[in-house]
This record gives structure tokens, sequence and C-alpha cells, in this order.
């Protein structure tokens, strides 16, 4: 493999990685704080058809990215009244909301594109970074969305905030031992809310990144998967967002490779390269990655 080959593969893995890193960034805080959003596909596809959908009349990818976060509102508030208030089965809610929202965007986007499908809308163009764009060779990694600048500069915020304040030390404590936490004064459920509404618009801008910066179009079930990742990724992360962020580039790397082996002239059967990134996620599900501690009231209902 030539340099400049595999400086398009880096490219190439940093841009898949994108919508991956943006929802498993918000999935963490919610992880964190002892909620596993199993809706976070559901989140993810809902979040890609509402800003196709935006961009597509108003013509402005900006109002594209309101219009996704917009549309996740419903689910998200869905989803936390089920896990929360309700205190009902996290996973089982979370697969089934994923089923609902499959059916409505299919059912919207049928009735709202009828036979224009593959309709291309709007999109963000990539950018170069002063300085950083103009290196030779390398400066082709940095040519990227703006919003990837953002997933990479919110990681680095949630980084700061679980680690370094006050809110950080409540968020943990809420999943890991909410009655105590609870006790001392700290409004857990009002943080299980939160965070759950946080994963819903993190989530909602991963699936935009797939409508409207990637494909420049929607396709009915679109994410094929990718909510799944996200969640693998921070299993795979062992719930430390830095290890996250690489368990997105790992994901990230091997769907590259689906395209960057053909270009090499290296032939393998398509279905062996679709696949290895759900291999992958397979491994580290089942912890051969490596000892997993998760937050030890993950998943566990609150009550007072």
């Amino acid at each position: 493999m030539t340099l400049e080959l595999f400086m398009v593969f880096v490219a190439s893995t940093i841009r898949l990685s994108a919508p991956l890193l943006l929802a498993a960034s918000g999935e963490y805080v919610s992880e964190r704080a002892g909620i596993v959003n199993m809706s976070l596909e559901g989140m993810m596809l809902m979040g890609a058809f509402g800003g196709a959908v935006a961009t597509a009349f108003t013509g402005s990818p900006y109002l594209g990215l309101a219009g996704a976060l917009v549309a996740v509102l419903p689910i998200a508030l869905l989803q936390s009244v089920l896990t929360n208030t309700l205190r009902a089965n996290q996973v089982v809610t979370g697969l089934g909301i994923n089923i609902l929202v499959l059916g409505l965007t299919t059912l919207g986007y049928r009735e709202i594109f009828g036979s224009r499908s593959r309709e291309m809308i709007a999109g963000f163009d990539p950018i170069s970074p002063p300085i950083l764009g103009d290196l030779p060779l390398v400066g082709t990694v940095f040519y990227q969305a703006g919003l990837l600048y953002f997933a990479i500069l919110m990681v680095a915020l949630i980084a700061f905030v679980v680690s370094r304040t006050g809110l950080g030390i409540m968020l943990k404590a809420a999943g890991d031992n909410p009655h105590v936490t609870a006790i001392s004064g700290t409004p857990v459920m009002a943080i299980r809310h939160g965070a759950v509404f946080f994963t819903g618009a993190m989530a909602a801008l991963g699936g935009a990144f797939l409508s409207i910066v990637d494909i420049h179009t929607f396709t009915e079930g679109m994410t094929r998967g990718a909510g799944y990742l996200a969640i693998v990724a921070v299993i795979f992360g062992n719930w430390r967002i830095g290890r996250v962020m690489g368990a997105c580039l790992l994901f990230g790397a091997a769907t590259a490779l689906q395209f960057q082996l053909p270009a090499m002239g290296i032939q393998l059967p398509n279905a062996l390269l679709i696949m290895l990134p759900y291999v992958l996620a397979l491994l580290a599900v089942a912890g051969l990655v490596g000892r997993q501690t998760a937050p030890r009231a993950l998943s566990v209902p609150f009550w007072r």
C-alpha cells in the first residue's frame, strides 16, 4: 500500500467512524448514569430521516440538523418515560422503539418522497483546517465535515465533565449506586432523564451525519445497525470515553476496508467485508477484548 492510498484509508476511517462516535458518546453518558438505550438505532434512524426531510424542504443542511433534533425528541421522551418513570425493561423497550421507528420512517419516506427514491439533498461540504489541511499527503486526512470536528470536541468536553466536575461525579454515582446517591440529595431521576435526552440529541446528529453529510439522501433503514455498533463501542471501550473513541475508529476502519481492499486489487467476498465490523462487535460483547467493568447499577430501574 502506497502512502497516498494509506492516507485515503485513514481519511475514510475517520469519516466512517464519525456517526458512531456521535451516537456512542451520547450512549456513554447514558450508561454512566445507569440507562442502556437500546433504542439508539431507532434514534439514529429517526435523526437521519428528520434531517433529510427538513433539508429537502428547506434546502438548508443547518435546518436539517435542527429537524433531526426535533424528530428524535419524541423518541427520547418515550424512551425516558418507559425506562425511568415506568421502570420498564430497558432492553425490551429499546428494541420495541427500534421496530416502531423503522416502520414510521419507511412509511414517512414513501409518503413524502414517493417514487423519488434516492432524491439528492443539500449537505455539508468538507472543510480544510488552516495549516493542517495544507500539509502534503497528510492534509487529506483533515479534509472532513465540520460535524466530525464537533464530535471530537464533544468527546473532549464529555471527558472533562465526567472526570473533573461535580456533574460528572453525580452522573457516575447515579449509575453505580443510585439509592445511596439519592439519599445524599442528588436528583438521580433528573440526571437519568437528562442523560437519555442527551443521548437522543447525539444520536440525532449521528443519524443526520449519514443522510446530510455522508450520502446526501435518505434510504429505508439506512443506519443498518450503526446504533447497535455504537452501543458495542461503549462496551468495547470499557466505559472509558477515550477507549470508546478508539473502538469507533476500529469499527470505522473495518468498514473502510470494504472499499479499500478492492481498490488495492485484493479480492475478498463482499459479504465477509460487510460482516467484519459485526464480528469485532461480537468479540467485544463476548468479553474477548478484556475484563469489563460496567457501572454497577447499569440497566437497573431506580425508584425511591
